[in-house]
């Protein structure tokens, strides 16, 4: 038998799952009815239209454990000590954690009207700052230990329009952009959880079972999609989780500096990218935000891989680079 908060964590997980499991199928069938979908073009490999049902599943599945989980602590559905403990967190941190899900509840709209109308990169960018604003303006921000609210508005900002845009970026093939999101989040959930942040992991674990409830349906033969409503929540997701757990303060009993830089490397796959496309369109005086062929899982199957395996020699990049960020 489980006990609190291990408990907690495989039904905020088991949860999340199960409900994007049964949201893909309907929020499929309401994309094909509205043509909401990617149709065939340049750059692209399906030659039939694909529903961009997968944002709207995933955010279906993490909305259903934060509301029944919210439910439960109401009800009292918990042992004492476990009641006590999850109703401070979510008193104590309430628009920390409303701001957030308004905010991903924005991101989702702002990637589905760009799968709508090819929104220009500077609405999408001006549309992602304002997100950022929001969530800063709550409370969520990095400071680095520099004194200055100016400089932790900045900073946090830039940090999470680098991680949305990144993962954007990874979803040039079938799972990779949501695997490397499963596999973000349990690595967040993980460190989280070992610190006793028991609400950082409760979040992280609801998005990595989203995450993974969506991922049968596009990997290895696409169903569906994510879009960029689903990329862009991913990525806004991975920046949350990055900025919300304690990874170092001076107070600790064995501090250790460099454990900041732990969301580099859990996020080193898409971050890589990222650089590296960035500084070759630069290079070659196009706009960065064009997309191509450059990406790193392009050129693992120009270098003779399948695209199924360039995804999961990704994906194993990604748990490497989590691992490291453990020790």
């Amino acid at each position: 038998m489980f006990s609190f908060p291990t408990q907690a964590y495989l039904l905020s997980f088991i949860g999340a799952l199960a409900a994007t499991v049964l949201a893909v199928p309907m929020w499929r069938a309401w994309c094909l009815r509205y043509r909401h979908v990617d149709d065939p073009g340049h750059r692209k490999i399906h030659a039939t239209p694909v529903p961009l049902a997968g944002g709207l599943a995933v955010f279906t599945g993490l909305t259903f454990v934060v509301l029944a989980g919210v439910l439960a602590v109401a009800l009292g559905a918990f042992d004492l000590d476990t009641q006590d403990k999850l109703q401070y967190g979510l008193q104590r941190r309430a628009l920390p954690l409303t701001a957030i899900w308004l905010g991903a509840l924005a991101m989702l709209l702002l990637g589905t009207w760009d799968d709508r109308h090819e929104l220009s990169a500077a609405v999408k960018f001006t549309g992602q700052c304002l997100i950022a604003l929001l969530v800063a303006g709550a409370g969520v921000r990095i400071t680095l230990f520099v004194p200055s609210v100016l400089f932790s508005y900045i900073i946090t900002v830039l940090w999470m329009l680098t991680i949305i845009n990144s993962m954007n970026f990874t979803d040039n093939m079938n799972g990779l952009c949501a695997g490397l999101g499963v596999i973000g989040s349990v690595f967040f959930g993980w460190i989280a959880a070992r610190h006793g942040q028991y609400l950082v992991a409760l979040l992280a674990w609801s998005v990595s079972g989203a995450l993974l409830g969506y991922l049968p349906y596009n990997f290895p033969r696409a169903r569906v999609f994510l879009g960029d409503a689903g990329s862009h929540l991913t990525g806004y997701l991975l920046a949350i989780l990055a900025m919300l757990p304690h990874f170092y303060s001076p107070q600790h009993q064995d501090p250790r500096p460099l454990a900041i830089l732990t969301p580099l490397f859990v996020l080193g796959i898409p971050l890589s990218d990222l650089v590296r496309v960035v500084w070759i369109r630069t290079r070659s005086k196009r706009p960065f935000w064009i997309g191509d062929t450059n990406h790193l899982s392009h050129r693992l199957v120009a270098a003779g891989l399948s695209r199924t395996q360039a995804v999961l020699v990704l994906w194993l990049a990604a748990c490497l680079f989590g691992g490291l960020s453990l020790f």
